[in-house]
């Protein structure tokens, strides 16, 4: 199995070079590359999914619907679809970029730090499409209203980057209404 590797940027969001992610994360964790998604049904339903108890960082938090860390020289679309599937096993959807500048530097309980750009997708799907949790990733997966979303951001027990992304979410209006930022604010290491 290959080793999976962060890419790892500067000040300027410039690609810098490479690390295991498995040995990437810990107090002194480097800024690198992620993204997270939000994947919206067609109702307007939201799919929030509480974290694998057994995750390096930040396990058992409930968050949005799927995360991850492009690979070097993987596109932004193609590693979300990649996640959606391994986490998921939603094998399509209809993606948008809504936060393309997201960044966030956050401490866990065990001093683990999260330094990220993590850019924020959408991810429309038809309402009772296809989901089959993976049990390594994702401790359980439940379809929310927008509002019970709301109240999760002001509740300790939700990760630090979803209480944040929902701060710029919430004026935005309800998931299907979020605007198409476009991909011209990605960061420079991170095409669509």
């Amino acid at each position: 199995m290959a080793v999976e590797e962060i890419v790892l940027l500067n000040a300027d969001d410039e690609a810098v070079g490479t690390a295991p992610k498995s040995s990437s994360h810990h107090e002194h964790t480097p800024y690198h590359l992620a993204f997270s998604c939000y994947v919206v049904d067609t109702e307007g339903r939201v799919l929030i999914t509480r974290r694998a108890l057994d995750k390096r960082t930040f396990p058992g938090v409930w968050t949005g619907s799927c995360c991850g860390h492009p690979g070097p020289g993987e596109k932004l679309r193609d590693a979300v679809l990649r996640r959606l599937r391994d986490e998921l096993g939603m094998p399509e959807a209809a993606l948008t970029s809504v936060l393309p500048r997201f960044q966030y530097r956050a401490v866990a309980a065990d001093g683990t730090v999260e330094h990220e750009r993590c850019p924020v997708v959408r991810a429309v799907v038809a309402a009772g499409g296809p989901l089959r949790p993976n049990p390594a990733e994702v401790e359980s997966a439940e379809w929310w209203t927008w509002e019970r979303c709301l109240d999760l951001a002001g509740r300790p027990e939700s990760s630090p980057w979803y209480r944040l992304q929902l701060a710029e979410l919430a004026p935005l209006g309800a998931p299907l209404d979020w605007p198409d930022a476009g991909p011209s604010d990605l960061p420079p290491a991170l095409p669509w």
